[in-house]
C-alpha cells in the first residue's frame, strides 16, 4: 500500500505485553511519546496515585484507549461462563469494575476472553457467558463504551469457550440481536492455535469484529513458547511472520476493513521471550507491520 497505514486502522500496542519488565509509568511515557501509535491497550497502575498519574499522561497524549480485562480474568481464574453462578457473578462484578476504569482512563471500551469450559456443560457455559455478556453491554450503554470478546485457543493453552470462529459466531450473533455495543476481538496469533486461517476467521467472523491483534505463536510441541505466548514475528519454530501478516492485512483489505472514516483498532500483541530486549523485540514488531503494509 502507498498510503498510510494510519489512515486505515489505529495502530496500537498492548502495553503490558510490549513491556513486562520496565516499571508501568516509565513504559507508559515511552508510548506516549512514540508517534507511531495511534492507540494503546492498558491495565491498571496500582494505587489511585499511579492510576491518576497514568490518566494525566494518556489525556496529554491524544492515544485511543482500550482496557484490557484478560489479565484481570487470567491472573484471578475468574470465569465469566462459570455453570456455579457465585462464580459467574465474581467475574461479571469484575468485568464492570475494569468498565468503570475504562471510563476513568477515556477508554473505548474492555476487552476479555471467555473462560474454560468442559465438554459436558459446554452448552450451559455458552448460556451463562450469554449472561455476562448482557449485563456487561447494559452497563457499558450508558457509559458509551463497548465490550469485545477476544477469541482464543480453546484446547491447547487457555482452553477457552471462544473458541473456534464457528461457535464465536453463534455466540455473537446472539448478543448483536439485543445489545449494538459487543464486538469480536481477533488476533493474528491465535489462528495457528485454533487451526483455523486468516481467510477463515475474517469472513466467518466479519460482521462482528471491532478490534483486531497481530503477532505470533509457536504450535509445535515441545518447542520454546510453545502455545499463547506471543512471541516474536518471525520467532524460531513459529507460525507468523511478515508474508503472514501480510497475508491478514489483504484480506482485512478484501472484506473492506481498510476504513478511514471509522477504523478499526490495530494492535501488536507480542511480548520478549525471557533475554529478549523489549525495545528491540517492539522495534522489530514495527519493522514487520511496515513490510506487511508495503506487500499489500
Amino acid at each position: 500500500m502507498n498510503e498510510s497505514i494510519h489512515k486505515y486502522f489505529k495502530v496500537g500496542t498492548i502495553q503490558w505485553m510490549s513491556y513486562p519488565v520496565s516499571e508501568p509509568l516509565e513504559s507508559l511515557k515511552k508510548l506516549c511519546c512514540d508517534d507511531y501509535f495511534d492507540a494503546i491497550e492498558i491495565k491498571g497502575y496500582g494505587t489511585e496515585a499511579e492510576n491518576a498519574k497514568a490518566k494525566r499522561l494518556l489525556e496529554q497524549s491524544h492515544l485511543t484507549v482500550c482496557y484490557g480485562s484478560q489479565p484481570t480474568l487470567l491472573g484471578s481464574g475468574l470465569n465469566p461462563n462459570a455453570i456455579d453462578e457465585g462464580e459467574r457473578q465474581r467475574a461479571e462484578d469484575a468485568l464492570k469494575r475494569d468498565l468503570d476504569r475504562a471510563e476513568y482512563f477515556g477508554g473505548v471500551g474492555i476487552a476479555f476472553l471467555a473462560g474454560k469450559w468442559q465438554e459436558e456443560t459446554k452448552e450451559q457455559a455458552f448460556q451463562q457467558l450469554l449472561k455476562t455478556v448482557w449485563h456487561l453491554c447494559d452497563y457499558a450503554a450508558p457509559k458509551g463504551l463497548m465490550v469485545e470478546l477476544e477469541a482464543f485457543d480453546y484446547d491447547m493453552d487457555k482452553a477457552s469457550l471462544m473458541g473456534p470462529a464457528p461457535y464465536v459466531v453463534k455466540f455473537a450473533a446472539e448478543v448483536r440481536k439485543t445489545h449494538d455495543n459487543f464486538g469480536i476481538l481477533v488476533d493474528l496469533s491465535h489462528f495457528p492455535t485454533t487451526y483455523e486461517t486468516s481467510e477463515f476467521v475474517i469472513t466467518t467472523l466479519k460482521p462482528y469484529i471491532t478490534h483486531l491483534h497481530f503477532g505470533n505463536a509457536v504450535v509445535k510441541p515441545a518447542c520454546d513458547a510453545y502455545g499463547d505466548k506471543h512471541p516474536r514475528l518471525g520467532y524460531p519454530n513459529s507460525a507468523n511472520d511478515v508474508e503472514e501478516l501480510a497475508d491478514f492485512l489483504r484480506i482485512l483489505k478484501r472484506e473492506g476493513f481498510f476504513c478511514p472514516e471509522h477504523p478499526l483498532m490495530l494492535s501488536a500483541e507480542v511480548s520478549p521471550r525471557p533475554g529478549e530486549e523489549e525495545e528491540i523485540v517492539l522495534a522489530n514488531t514495527k519493522r514487520c507491520l511496515n513490510r506487511a503494509w508495503a506487500l499489500v
